[in-house]
């Protein structure tokens, strides 16, 4: 089955097609991050205008890489929640123009699901059940994945994301937007036990987080160095910020995975890039007995290729839509 795939939701317009939910035929991405880094952000106006654009030529794109026709195509599926609601409003009316015009069915993909999906193109032998965490700009998840259209959410952040820390650290830092990659890269060979930051904890829920705490000791941090003229080891204070998150993540998911009696354990979203992370997850997988699953680098961000995967398991779960399908800005899992 040929799915034609399209994710907007924030500054990423891609379009793929995935052939049985665990083969890319081609992922065609166009990023936006170039254009957004002279604000520090995404902004929100700029990204739908860009997506519209892109979108079409990128959907030409997708199906010629493939090396098929539109005949070809089984199903259009389309990311439609969570996301900057303009954004997503653009791949989802594309989508259903796209399936209306083909004469397919439209899946709609809940965009963490689509990232949680990643694996399993970068992974054949993943099958549920296994526990997840997905780690994004907009989100942090801990996710009991019982079935493939069957999920529990154990943990969450109770208010920022882990990678929205990252890109506010990296701002004030003066790094350039998105603040991932440049925070991994500076980290590098830092002190990461040079400066001591909090990690948050949620009376109630032992897997639920915080992270404005930590976002806000970061910022005060070199706020008050800056007023008194003293000099930030920038280098140390990434590689222990990077830490902090570790630190918080970590422990959470490996208590989870053996509450839950899961041997298998997968990370999923943007944050699942950074080395720090990786290589904690790595070493505490092994020590734990635990399979781990962490897509590469280029499935861990926005792509359209994740929405395709899902939507074959949504699809055999029975999920259509119809020309009424909307788009919105939050969504629960």
């Amino acid at each position: 089955m040929k799915i034609l795939a399209f994710e907007s939701t924030c500054d990423e317009t891609a379009v793929a097609v995935v052939e049985d939910g665990r083969k890319i035929l081609s992922d065609q991405i166009f990023s936006q991050a170039d254009l957004h880094a002279v604000y520090g952000g995404v902004v929100p106006e700029i990204a739908s205008r860009c997506h519209v654009e892109s979108i079409s030529i990128l959907a030409r794109r997708a199906i010629e890489a493939a090396g098929i026709t539109k005949q070809d195509i089984d199903a259009v599926a389309v990311s439609y929640a969570p996301g900057l609601i303009g954004a997503v409003l653009v791949g989802v009316n594309f989508a259903k123009s796209a399936a209306l015009a083909l004469g397919v069915p439209l899946i709609p993909v809940h965009h963490i699901r689509g990232h949680m999906a990643a694996n399993y193109l970068a992974y054949p032998e993943l099958e549920p059940p296994y526990l997840c965490l997905a780690i994004s700009g907009g989100n942090t998840l801990l996710v009991d994945v019982r079935d493939y259209t069957d999920m529990k959410i154990i943990g969450a952040t109770r208010d920022d994301a882990a990678g929205e820390c990252f890109d506010k650290t990296a701002r004030v830092l003066g790094l350039p937007y998105p603040g991932g990659r440049p925070i991994d890269q500076l980290s590098q060979g830092g002190d990461d036990t040079r400066y001591s930051f909090p990690i948050g904890h949620v009376d109630g829920n032992p897997y639920d987080m915080s992270f404005s705490g930590l976002k806000t000791a970061v910022i005060n941090l070199v706020h008050n160095a800056e007023q008194k003229g003293e000099e930030i080891d920038r280098a140390a204070l990434a590689a222990s910020f990077t830490k902090a998150v570790s630190d918080s993540l970590v422990p959470r998911t490996m208590q989870a995975a053996a509450e839950l009696g899961r041997d298998r354990i997968v990370i999923a979203g943007g944050v699942a890039a950074n080395s720090r992370i990786r290589a904690d997850f790595q070493k505490a997988a092994a020590e734990h007995g635990y399979q781990l699953f962490i897509p590469p680098l280029k499935l861990c961000g926005d792509n359209g290729a994740m929405i395709g995967a899902q939507a074959y398991y949504e699809y055999l779960a029975g999920v259509r839509a119809g020309s009424d399908l909307n788009a919105y800005a939050t969504m629960e899992l």
